[in-house]
């Protein structure tokens, strides 16, 4: 493995949603409206390749296409007329994804796949064009390059870069900035050596215990 994907999902949300884990009885459903990735090579200078990303046209349970609440526009930019003007179907946009990550190791800070992707894929009746197995949760790795964990739990992908004093690649809550600055974080870590290509390796291959 030479390279990884990094990835990072923006969702439709509203004032206390999160907190009612998307329970309220006005709440959204958690459905993807953007994605964004880049690629992390893991051999040295650990480049991270330009952003790319794609908006994801909001479609719940009934076909009905969902507003964006204001929220959400104030947090990320995007509204109503961005998802009209630029937003594909979920299939259509993961299939993108997949393109970009020349089917390698898709990793995001968390699990966006079980968050965002699935719910949307689910509502519509859809089949991921990408198996689950590739997706893979980036967090683990700052355990392994020796953070502590009360610190990690802490951390988001718009606040990993601060943490580290670097500089954010963009705006909080792009998903291309925010997957670009988890990617920079881990470059970071490689180019210390306190990550390594095997740790990525361990990731995307983990461990299962005996029975």
């Amino acid at each position: 493995m030479d390279s990884v994907t990094v990835y990072d999902c923006e969702f439709l949300t509203a004032p206390g949603a999160p907190m009612r884990f998307w329970c309220g009885p006005h709440d959204p459903d958690p459905l993807c409206v953007q994605i964004g990735a880049v690629r992390l090579s893991l051999t040295a200078p650990f480049t991270v390749s330009k952003a790319e990303g794609w908006f994801v046209i909001p479609q719940d349970r009934d076909g009905h296409i969902v507003s964006v609440d204001p929220l959400l526009t104030r947090l990320t930019g995007i509204d109503d007329a961005t998802l009209a003007q630029d937003g594909m179907p979920i299939v259509e946009a993961l299939t993108a994804l997949d393109a970009f990550s020349q089917g390698g190791p898709l990793l995001s800070w968390g699990t966006d796949d079980v968050l965002t992707f699935s719910t949307s894929l689910f509502v519509q009746g859809l089949l991921s064009p990408i198996p689950a197995p590739r997706f893979r949760n980036a967090v683990p790795l700052l355990l392994t390059a020796g953070e502590a964990l009360e610190d990690v739990l802490k951390l988001r992908s718009n606040t990993i870069c601060a943490y580290f004093d670097l500089e954010a690649p963009g705006a909080a809550h792009d998903a291309r900035a925010d997957a670009a600055s988890v990617a920079l974080v881990l470059s970071h870590l490689l180019s210390q050596n306190r990550l390594s290509a095997a740790d990525f390796e361990t990731l995307a291959r983990p461990e299962r215990p005996a029975p």
